[in-house]
């Protein structure tokens, strides 16, 4: 068992040492940090909208309608979150996929 966890230790300072690694970690954290900053933005930019033009919000789209600017609006900034996370599954399951295939290539177990 102390064999097979120092073996498991050893595996994991090699990762740690790979500058593939460091890579993998820097983008996906830089890529993360993107869009959680434009999900942040669109959904601050919402709330003010609320605060402080909520006249402009509750207009009805056209005459003789009650749907009002906001609820397209609001759909967008949901369905704009499930676009964002579409984008970083893509993106994780291309190029952060491929960077860890090969950092686990060069470990040797």
């Amino acid at each position: 068992m102390n064999d097979a966890l120092s073996n498991q230790d050893a595996i994991n300072q090699q990762i740690e040492r790979n500058p593939l690694f460091h890579e993998l970690v820097h983008k996906r954290q830089a890529f993360a940090t993107l869009l959680s900053v434009i999900m942040l933005v669109l959904y601050v930019g919402f709330i003010l909208l609320i605060a402080f033009a909520p006249g402009w919000l509750g207009t009805p789209l056209h005459a003789g309608t009650n749907v009002t600017r906001g609820i397209p609006i609001g759909v967008g900034l949901i369905v704009m979150s499930f676009v964002l996370t579409g984008v970083y599954v893509w993106r994780a399951n291309g190029e952060f996929d491929r960077l860890t295939k090969a950092i686990l290539s060069e470990v040797k177990p």
